[in-house]
């Protein structure tokens, strides 16, 4: 990067000559979050909505709702089952009509309570990916017939399972709310970029200004927006002159201006003028659309993996439907047809163990919490279960390994003026301008302890510099721009040391008294002391560590080799960040992507695992399966362990609410029935208890994980 080169060297929209940069000479990622839009437009928790998976269309609320009342209900059905009174040993009282309390509660619970479960289960079925749903379905569906068999006494069997219903549903029910409530949506994502865009412009009529939906913008339209406005649709300037945020399309914080000629981005904000411009695009058109396009399909592609509880429930409704069919037919030639419903209808309810429902919710329910403790939000349980899984972990650079902002870094001076008496003068300068590399020299000079002399009648020189007076010599300071208007040339020694800078990708700025350059200063984007740890306790644990940015090569370069980094992705297209995801998963490998911008939500989406940096942009936040609330590097090394750490104890639970079923099923079906051994329905009932009793404590040893990111190694 040359050392006046100010713009993204491949931004879609064009940037500004260096000489009408702001302070030019600037590193284009040098500028960190601070002006990161937050909108909050994201549906809210309770009624989230899933469009993927085994939740499709249901809310966290819905959950939730038949939960509670199923619950309510459950209790009389339970507490009138002559099985469950057997076998806690008390009698039921007795009324008109007390037998057909379990009936009649038991199909209310089985239609609204279990409505989830039979739609799922018809889904799973029709796709032929049977999973946790169809799993269910079939258990409850067999013990909704089986009890009225018996209620109504038909074929004399005595398979009163009304309470085992009951209870199931309740269990599933509560299962699923608390893994939703424990995560979020990908949908939010495309709510969040809808929401970059304003719903009213101002459009220019011959008359003045109107109001007008931004629905009802055509090309050809000029529209009039405001300082601290948002551009409503693509266009380019035809009046004014104004900064531009364009950080949630480029993802680089930096305003940059924007003058007549120039083109503009829908979303976008013009910070601190008024300016006209003519639409060139709306809708589906602009910008922003492309992003939402690239986010949706991205998240399509990463919604197809089956999650572990799926695999485990797909596995026990082919065991259980052979262990059924087998158990039948066996008993059907050893001429007992009663003996055959009976055993038959005892594996299938069996099948579906009450743990299974909770093994995993309450191994993502602690999980997350865990995680949020630590500044880790997870949102997306295949998130949780990926991560010990990835191979790579690809970080943006601005404002994840570094900080985002300007950071003083070198001082060379002429003779006879010391470096910190070069740094006084320049923060005098600076001191009353609100820009971020001035903030930046000034906080160096106080952190040096400097005493600054008085400087007066400061003013700023738009994409040149800042001047002020200081004892009546005009002293300014500024980039290459302002060398070239003053017609300035550095000694051999100084623009030698200044190339060296510039060469790295550091900003330099000159300071000038009148006629004579007196020094000049270097500005970079500071690498955050945690990354050098994160980058190395990532690679301990096998996983390697890329970089991906926009930034100029030797500018990545520079930072991928003082962190050790594995492999460097420079001067990347905002819109092919994921393509850069799609070439290493092409490679063979599994990556998580970490970014903070607009630009980095595709890549975000279309990674294993999306983990979006805080203090970055709403959409980042949403297209993330993963949210580190901080900006600490090293919280991926806590999601890492966690993710290993819970999918232990997932398969952990998953054993013993399987491992019951495969003894509990057998001795249901009878297979020890010779040898005077049958597992009657209420000690399967028992024994289910007792699974996920243990499944629940189980699942309490993973809070004793560390994940505080500063204690990792």
């Amino acid at each position: 990067m040359t050392e006046h080169s100010h713009h993204h060297p491949h931004s879609p929209v064009r940037e500004p000559e260096p000489d009408h940069a702001h302070h030019a000479g600037h590193n284009p990622e040098m500028y960190g979050d601070q002006h990161k839009q937050h909108h909050g437009h994201g549906p809210d928790d309770d009624h989230m909505v899933h469009s993927h998976g085994q939740h499709a269309g249901h809310s966290t609320a819905m959950f939730k709702d038949r939960f509670w009342l199923t619950l309510a209900l459950s209790v009389p059905v339970v507490f009138f089952s002559p099985m469950f009174a057997h076998l806690l040993g008390y009698m039921p009282p007795e009324f008109p009509g007390s037998a057909w309390i379990p009936p009649a509660l038991g199909t209310v619970i089985f239609i609204y309570g279990g409505m989830p479960f039979l739609k799922g289960g018809l889904s799973e079925l029709k796709t032929r990916k049977p999973g946790m749903m169809l799993l269910i379905a079939m258990a409850i569906s067999v013990a909704f017939i089986a009890s009225w068999a018996t209620s109504l006494r038909i074929g004399n069997f005595d398979l009163d399972f009304w309470w085992e219903l009951a209870l199931l549903v309740a269990i599933m029910l509560l299962g699923h709310w608390i893994e939703m409530r424990a995560l979020g949506s990908a949908q939010g994502a495309l709510d969040a970029l809808a929401a970059l865009l304003p719903d009213e412009a101002e459009r220019v009529t011959p008359n003045g200004t109107e109001t007008v939906p931004v629905t009802d913008l055509a090309p050809g339209d000029v529209v009039l927006v405001r300082s601290g406005a948002r551009m409503p649709a693509d266009g380019t300037i035809v009046e004014g002159q104004a900064e531009f945020d364009e950080s949630m399309i480029t993802g680089e914080s930096k305003t940059v201006v924007r003058g007549p000629g120039d083109p503009v981005v829908a979303g976008t904000v013009a910070t601190d003028n008024t300016v006209r411009v003519r639409i060139t695009a709306v809708g589906e058109d602009t910008a922003l659309a492309g992003i939402q396009r690239l986010v949706a399909e991205a998240q399509a592609s990463s919604s197809k993996a089956q999650a572990l509880a799926d695999r485990a429930a797909a596995f026990l409704f082919y065991f259980a439907t052979i262990a059924g069919v087998v158990t039948f037919i066996a008993w059907i030639l050893l001429g007992s047809l009663p003996e055959a419903v009976t055993r038959t209808v005892t594996v299938l309810v069996i099948a579906c163990p009450h743990a299974l429902g909770l093994a995993i919710p309450l191994v993502i329910a602690i999980s997350t919490e865990q995680a949020a403790r630590v500044g880790v939000l997870i949102k997306n349980r295949m998130a949780l279960e990926r991560m010990r899984t990835v191979d790579v972990v690809l970080f943006d650079k601005t404002g994840t390994l570094t900080k985002g902002e300007p950071e003083l870094k070198d001082i060379t001076a002429v003779d006879g003026i010391t470096p910190r008496e070069l740094l006084a003068v320049a923060a005098a300068v600076e001191s009353d301008s609100e820009h971020h590399v001035a903030r930046a020299i000034v906080r160096a000079a106080h952190h040096q302890g400097l005493d600054l002399p008085t400087a007066t009648g400061f003013s700023s020189m738009t994409g040149r510099g800042v001047r002020a007076m200081i004892d009546g010599r005009t002293v300014q300071v500024g980039g290459p721009a302002l060398l070239r208007e003053l017609d300035l040339t550095e000694t051999d020694a100084m623009a030698t040391t200044t190339r060296q800078w510039a060469g790295r990708g550091a900003a330099v700025l000159h300071v000038v008294d009148g006629d004579r350059i007196l020094g000049a200063v270097s500005l970079e984007d500071a690498i955050r002391p945690e990354s050098r740890q994160a980058v190395k306790a990532l690679q301990a644990r096998g996983i390697k560590v890329a970089l991906i940015t926009g930034d100029a090569r030797q500018v990545a370069d520079a930072v991928g080799a003082e962190l050790g980094i594995d492999e460097v992705f420079a001067e990347v297209l905002p819109a092919d960040k994921d393509k850069k995801v799609a070439q290493l998963q092409a490679r063979g490998l599994k990556v998580a992507m970490v970014g903070d911008g607009v630009n980095d939500s595709p890549a975000l989406a279309r990674a294993e695992v999306g983990i979006a940096i805080g203090a970055g942009t709403d959409v980042a936040m949403e297209s993330a399966g993963v949210i580190l609330a901080g900006n600490d590097p090293r919280a991926v090394l806590s999601m890492v362990d966690l993710s290993r750490a819970s999918y232990t104890k997932m398969w952990q639970n998953l054993i013993w609410a399987t491992g019951y079923n495969i003894i509990a099923v057998p001795l249901a079906a009878g297979v020890l029935a010779f040898a005077g051994v049958v597992l009657s329905p209420a000690t399967g009932a028992v024994l289910m208890s007792a699974s996920t009793i243990v499944v629940a404590l189980n699942a309490q040893l993973l809070r004793r994980v560390k994940l505080n990111p500063s204690q990792v190694r």
